[in-house]
Parts: structure tokens; C-alpha cells; sequence
């Protein structure tokens, strides 16, 4: 069976420190596959948070995002109480979007929990289709 990959960047552009909750445990005693993508979720909507951006569905007037699709590749359990640090990047920004990539670590082994990948689309919620990308969101992200 072939296994997917993805190259981690070299730098990123945001890192944030989140908890593993309990809800965030499945029945296998660690984070649930479906949690992981909930915490990456959660450290894009801080990155927007930092940059000033208070909804992913408002970039700019009626210019949010939508997912186009998700990867997660799982390289370590983690456990409730751990303290995952979440860090990253934007690449592949093209003229409706761009891709966000993900590198999940353990705060006190520094072990590397999972790495993950969303394809963002730009949408406009009035019209119900895809829309440009903002330059002004492109311009917060890549300069701060």
C-alpha cells in the first residue's frame, strides 16, 4: 500500500501551543484522528486571530475560505494533558488560495506528532462561489 507524504517547509509563519483536552481522546486512549484536524483548525483560526482576521468566513467583506481538501499523516500517539505545539506555513498561493501546512510536535519531547495539509479556497459567501484571493490577506500573511 502506497503511504502519502508531505515535505515539511523550512519556515513558518505562525506557532501556537494548544492542550490535548479530553474530548480530544478517542477510544484507543489517544487524540483522535478527526481531533487532529480540530487542532490544526484551531491554530489557523489563532494565525488568522494574529493577523487581525476574526472569522474564516470574513477575509474581507464577503470573502471567507473553504477546505478543499485535507491531509493528515499521523507519526505518534498523543495523550490528554500533552501539550502540542503547532506550527505553520502557506504555500502553493495561487489566484483562489492556497495551501496551509501543519508540522504538530510535543511540547517536552519535541517528538513529532503529525503533519497535515489544507487546501484553502477562497469563496464568497453572498455569490456561493469561489472568489480571488484578497491581496491584503496575502500581504498579512506573508509579511506579519
Amino acid at each position: 500500500m502506497t503511504r502519502l507524504a508531505l515535505e515539511l517547509p523550512d519556515e513558518y509563519v505562525f506557532s501556537i501551543d494548544l492542550s490535548v483536552r479530553a474530548s480530544d481522546i478517542n477510544y484507543g486512549g489517544h487524540v483522535g484522528n478527526d481531533k487532529m484536524l480540530g487542532l490544526m483548525q484551531e491554530a489557523r483560526i489563532q494565525f488568522y486571530y494574529s493577523l487581525g482576521i476574526k472569522s474564516e468566513l470574513h477575509f474581507e467583506e464577503n470573502v471567507g475560505q473553504i477546505i478543499s481538501d485535507a491531509l493528515v499523516i499521523y507519526k505518534a500517539e498523543s495523550f490528554m494533558g500533552d501539550i502540542l505545539t503547532i506550527q505553520i506555513a502557506v504555500q502553493e498561493v495561487n489566484k483562489y488560495g492556497f495551501d496551509m501546512v501543519y508540522h504538530v510536535s510535543n511540547k517536552e519531547s519535541g517528538k513529532e506528532v503529525a503533519r497535515g495539509k489544507t487546501g484553502i479556497v477562497c469563496f464568497d459567501y453572498t455569490k456561493r462561489r469561489v472568489a480571488p484571493l484578497p491581496v491584503s490577506l496575502l500581504h498579512r500573511m506573508m509579511n506579519g
